[in-house]
């Protein structure tokens, strides 16, 4: 007793904050000070002078949350982000969300009024506890400076384990001034009353699974953004290549199996291929991996993959059977799951006959070569689709960050990279994302290339971050695919409001984005010729620091293949063949 009362330090609440990130292995913050967090601003600066931790000044909080979810996307650890008060927390709520629709790791840090200021609608007092419920794993009001140290432990736990998620953490003013008598929480020491993830399946369903897969004639993986979470990328794999079955994954789900593989049909979907889609209309086993069968890939519910038997595998149990009735259903950690699984399989002597799936990867190879996707070549300007080949020929091996729009489904169609190389928002779809998850993507991952694909819709959302980028000199190379158009807003003005362009067109307006970045410091080049592509893009590729290219694209060109909302899958529009 007397050694640990002799191992009791006094320190600030602000102190056991920072003290107990660097316990749980934090190098990085993404924040943003103000008045109700100074005294945590004033403890990062003791941090950083003993070289223990980075601090990146953003230049709006919703930056923030989005350079910490790129971090813990690309990284797979938990990312952090810091925000003041009132106004500063309510910037971080799209990201926040983002974050929560996606399943991605973030712990979100806000300042608060005092505690005795808390009700009284106190200078730039908001219950950020409230807002935020709803886009949260989990919300923590800290009350005692003391738990400070044990509420870091269980925030981390909770953001890392089972369905990983946000969690908020919002501490009054005081508390973080507060004296107290510190006790550090080591990492893993502390579980969360009552929060207990499946991680194993159920022997009985997995053996039901692999009967499933030892009578299918046309089974199909269909694989999601919890695969890679999981890190299941091997296991998904060595299934596919076990029983010959092809893969197909969601926007959330790329490079959980390697795209270039012979059995991988790309992403599927409202803008999928179109014989991802066809393949998922005519197979009669489908293996869901880490997926919710969200609309903009199911579509139409019971009516999705309507010929086939369904196993569905993931970490949480609400989302099984949730938008499509399951057949098989495992709840489990993706990559434990599909372990068990291989295992057993080879137990059991499972196996799929070669003549038994011949004729179904005979249909499969028809449709490939029935329905490529295309790369326009127009004898005017350039195509959107070549830029991105372009680039990724050049540069298959970086990571890459997407905004939302044509230029995120012309990204996903013709990147081809791997597993944690891809950082895009697909559940909330949050324009303004791409660069600030550079930034932290970059941050994470300092010897690699990061390259953010956007829209200059998009890019115009939070392109102050380019004010980041200079002041710590994060070498991302952004690709603004210019058209002049909210793009995807336009498209579906021409589809199906008979060209009724309201509120889209943004040539006035936009900036002239190499000038804007030479304000900043910033290295930038406009494109405007096929013959100039290949050589800006190999600039922007070998030069020391961020650089920026502006590519006039076709403003008309849209986005196809394309399944029409409430359709099958089946039912595009725009294929050529």
């Amino acid at each position: 007793m007397q050694d640990q009362k002799q191992a009791v330090k006094r320190v600030t609440g602000a102190f056991a904050l920072i003290d107990s990130l660097r316990r749980h292995g934090v190098q990085h913050i993404f924040g943003y000070p103000g008045g109700s967090n100074l005294p945590i601003y004033d403890e990062i600066y003791r941090a950083e002078q003993a070289g223990e931790i980075k601090h990146y000044l953003v230049r709006h909080e919703q930056g923030a949350a989005h350079a910490a979810d790129g971090y813990a996307r690309s990284t797979g650890k938990v990312g952090v982000c810091l925000a003041t008060s009132g106004p500063g927390a309510t910037n971080l709520v799209t990201g926040l969300a983002t974050a929560y629709l996606d399943s991605v790791p973030v712990v979100a840090i806000t300042g608060q009024v005092p505690r005795s200021a808390l009700g009284t609608d106190a200078f730039q007092e908001i219950d950020i506890f409230g807002i935020t419920l709803p886009i949260v794993k989990h919300s923590y009001l800290v009350r005692e400076p003391s738990e400070l140290p044990r509420i870091v432990a269980e925030a981390f736990h909770l953001a890392s384990s089972g369905r990983p998620g946000p969690v908020l953490i919002d501490i009054p003013k005081d508390v973080g001034n507060a004296q107290i008598d510190y006790i550090p929480v080591e990492p893993g020491s502390v579980r969360r009353v009552g929060y207990r993830p499946t991680v194993r399946g159920n022997p009985r369903q997995i053996n039901q699974a692999l009967q499933l897969i030892s009578q299918a004639t046309k089974p199909l993986l269909y694989v999601g953004g919890g695969a890679i979470m999981a890190g299941a990328h091997a296991e998904i794999a060595e299934l596919s290549e076990r029983f010959q079955i092809p893969v197909t994954s969601t926007l959330m789900g790329k490079g959980a199996f390697d795209e270039n593989h012979p059995l991988s049909l790309g992403m599927l979907g409202m803008h999928g291929t179109a014989y991802a889609n066809f393949a998922v209309s005519e197979c009669d086993l489908l293996i869901a991996v880490g997926v919710r069968f969200d609309d903009r890939v199911a579509g139409t519910g019971d009516k999705f993959a309507h010929s086939a038997k369904v196993i569905h595998i993931d970490i949480d149990p609400a989302e099984v059977g949730k938008n499509r009735t399951t057949d098989v259903p495992i709840v489990g950690d993706v990559r434990q799951v599909l372990g068990d699984m291989l295992q057993r399989s080879y137990q059991l002597g499972t196996e799929i006959k070669p003549e038994q799936t011949q004729e179904w990867h005979s249909r499969l190879q028809q449709l490939y070569n029935q329905y490529p996707l295309t790369i326009p070549h127009p004898e005017n300007g350039l195509s959107p689709q070549e830029v991105i080949v372009e680039l990724s020929h050049q540069c298959p091996d970086a990571f890459y960050t997407t905004d939302v729009g044509q230029h995120q489904m012309w990204a996903a169609q013709f990147v081809k990279n791997g597993p944690r190389r891809w950082m895009t928002s697909g559940g909330l779809g949050t324009m303004g994302y791409g660069l600030p998850a550079a930034v932290g993507v970059k941050v994470a991952h300092p010897d690699d290339t990061v390259i953010c694909i956007s829209g200059d819709g998009s890019f115009q959302m939070n392109m102050q971050e380019l004010g980041t980028i200079a002041q710590y000199g994060i070498g991302v190379k952004v690709i603004i695919l210019n058209n002049g158009w909210l793009g995807m807003v336009r498209q579906w003005q021409h589809m199906f409001y008979n060209d009724r362009y309201e509120a889209t067109n943004l040539e006035d307006g936009t900036p002239e984005f190499a000038r804007l970045a030479d304000v900043y410091g910033i290295e930038a080049m406009t494109v405007r010729l096929r013959s100039d592509l290949p050589k800006a893009i190999a600039k922007a590729l070998s030069h020391n620091g961020p650089m920026i290219l502006d590519v006039r694209v076709t403003r008309d060109e849209d986005c196809y293949p394309m399944v029409a909302p409430g359709h099958d899958n089946s039912d595009m529009m725009g294929l050529s063949s």
